[in-house]
This record gives structure tokens, sequence and C-alpha cells, in this order.
């Protein structure tokens, strides 16, 4: 029997690159932000080793951006994150939790100040739109809230400065960690970003505009023939290695950024205005009772995870698995997953009921890579 197909609608829709992710030849999509994600090319295990070796052009326009424009931009921002946003200047991007009233992640963007009145926030997949609009308006703050037409284009690998010097010159260089710049593609200014989500560097270009979207992805392409370049995506087996979390399903708006490991972006002492200060301030008190930890699965390849996978010790629920694969490099399998605090150390043992059978797993104390 043929696997199911996703039914094209205006509902779900494509991108300023999917005509070139389409000559590409991608294999498989999933939805983010209503709209096509790509999620394999070869295979994810031949896109894993050659987005390690060489250059991979992704298209990421999913991570679609809330545009925050006026007075009150910046007083919005910093009501939407704990994380203290006084010291980020103009060029500059922060990795930010954004939280409810009870402290619970509602994504974990990246935020790009443009300028002090001027913001983008660059969100993993859930309606934060809605969210920053009510915020705004409940506030009567004076500030436009919107999605531009903007569409972020990664460059992702060891060769990625190579390809980026090519098409912008070498100057692209030299833009550091999670600052950008601003450089000219045809007469177009293009937002750039040292930035992405692998940890094989690269960059990602704010595409503003459309109608630019498939010019810049062609003449990328054309550049980096040499280089081996090839079409690809975020890739689980690289994404888990690298303890990158994927907002919806590690980590949902049942959870606070304590226990996703991401206190360190808590400033909550300082980040006067937050709307969930005062649920995280009593969660920093009195700690997390559960956190999300790198853990090994025994045995041969575990099969995708579609689902949480409880996890147990001596018959007893002690936390679930959400993403898992073979790692080749690693040569096991390597997990993310929630844990409670009486198995959370390293080197515990502990079961994983993969849909194949019961596991043994341990908790590990860091990420691979």
């Amino acid at each position: 029997m043929a696997a199911p197909v996703l039914s094209p609608s205006r509902r779900l829709r494509r991108t300023p690159f999917s005509d070139g992710v389409e000559a590409a030849g991608v294999r498989a999509y999933t939805v983010y932000n209503h709209m096509l994600l790509p999620t394999m090319f070869r295979s994810v295990q031949e896109d894993y080793r050659h987005l390690k070796e060489a250059v991979q052009i992704w298209d990421v326009a999913c991570e679609r951006q809330v545009e925050l424009r006026g007075p009150d931009a910046g007083r919005l921002m910093q009501m939407l994150t704990p994380r203290d946003l006084r010291r980020m200047t103009p060029g500059q991007c922060y990795y930010v939790p954004i939280v409810d009233e009870t402290g619970g992640m509602l994504n974990d963007p990246v935020a790009v100040k443009l300028a002090e009145d001027r913001w983008w926030i660059s969100i993993a997949d859930s309606d934060l739109l809605y969210w920053v609009r009510a915020t705004a308006i409940g506030w009567r703050l004076d500030v436009l809230v919107d999605e531009p037409d903007v569409s972020p284009l990664a460059v992702q690998g060891p060769k990625a400065d190579d390809l980026m010097a090519q098409v912008f010159g070498d100057s692209v260089s030299d833009i550091r960690f999670f600052r950008f710049g601003v450089f000219d593609f045809q007469g177009r200014d293009m937002v750039i970003a040292r930035s992405g989500y692998s940890k094989q560097g690269g960059f990602e270009i704010y595409v503003e505009g459309s109608d630019i979207g498939m010019p810049l992805w062609n003449a990328l392409m054309e550049a980096g023939r040499a280089l081996d370049v090839h079409a690809g995506c975020p890739n689980l087996i690289e994404r888990i290695e690298a303890g990158l979390l994927s907002y919806g399903n590690d980590m949902t708006d049942d959870n606070t950024p304590h226990e996703c490991g991401l206190g360190r972006f808590c400033n909550t002492h300082t980040a006067i205005g937050c709307i969930g200060r005062d649920a995280l301030l009593r969660v920093a008190k009195e700690g997390p009772v559960q956190q999300l930890r790198a853990i090994e699965i025994d045995g041969p390849p575990v099969p995708g995870c579609d689902r949480w996978w409880p996890l147990t010790a001596n018959g007893k629920p002690v936390g679930r698995v959400s993403s898992a694969a073979w790692s080749p490099d690693f040569d096991t399998n390597v997990a993310i997953g929630m844990v409670r605090m009486t198995h959370w150390d390293p080197d515990t043992e502990i079961e994983v009921a993969a849909p194949d059978g019961l596991r043994k797993a341990i908790v590990r104390e860091s990420f691979w890579l």
C-alpha cells in the first residue's frame, strides 16, 4: 500500500523557495507554521553525512517572522521573554524563551534587533503572532505587530563561509556568532546572521520579498557547484547529537524554561516587565522536578519517534523520550527526553518503551556535540 500524501491547499503554504526544493528532489516534508518544511532529500543518513562534510542550502521559510515596529517595540519584546534584553543592541540576535503568565514555554525563537523600534521574532512552530498581538492590544502599546514578507534561507555546513563569500563578498565572513549584517544582492538589502539550526556552522539569510527568493536560491546553487552544494534541511540525527530542541516535540507550554535546560536565558530578577516573571521566580527558587536530558538507548537503530516513548525504572514512570535517532558517528541511538529529578543524574540506568519493545537506556552527562 502506498504511503498517504499531504493534500495541497491554500492552508498549507508553499515558500518562495519551493520550486528549487522540488527541483532538488525533495523526498519528504513536514508541516511547520502552516508551511512546507523539507525533512529529507536523499536519506536522513546521507543528508546527515553531507551536512557534516560540505554545505547545504535549507528552505526554512517556515521560520516566520513576527515583526514589532513602533515606540513600544522594545517594551513589548521584554514583556514576552524572561531574558534581560537591556544590553541588546541593533545588529544582535538573541535566543529567547517566550513564556505565558504561568511561565510555560510558548516558543523558543531567535529575536533579531533591527533598530530600537523594530524587531523580528524568528519563531519555532506555533501561532505566536496571535499571543503577541493580544499582548500589545491588551496593554494598549504603541506598536504594530505583523507577519512581514520575510523568509529565512539557511546556508549550513563547514563550507558555508566559502559559499557565502562567493555570493556576498569576503566581508560576510566577518559576521560574529549571533550577530548580523546587511548585504546587497541584486540591488536588494539582505539581513544575514551567523546562526542556524545545526552545529556545523553557517548563516541564515532573511530574504525580504518573495520575488527574490528563487534568484537567490539559484545564485547560491550555481556558486556552490565546486563546493558540492546540495539542497538540505534540518537533520534529525545532527540536531539530537547537538542537543538542539524542537518546540512541540521536546517541549510544550506545559514546560518551563528551567525544565528545558534554558534557565541560563531567564534573568527573572532583572527582566522587569516579563509577563511570566512572578511564576518563573517561584520556579527558580524551588527548582524543576524534571528536566530534558541526553539519553543513550541500547540496541539496533530505533524506529521513528512520532510520539512520546515512556521512560521507566523498576516499572515506574520516570519520564519520556521525545526525539530519538541512530547516530552513525557515535554508533549508538541518541535521544532527548524529559527525566524526573530522581533519575536525571549522569549514568543512571533506565528503560524506554520503544515501539519495538522495552530497551535499556542510560542518562548521559551532556549531548554528543
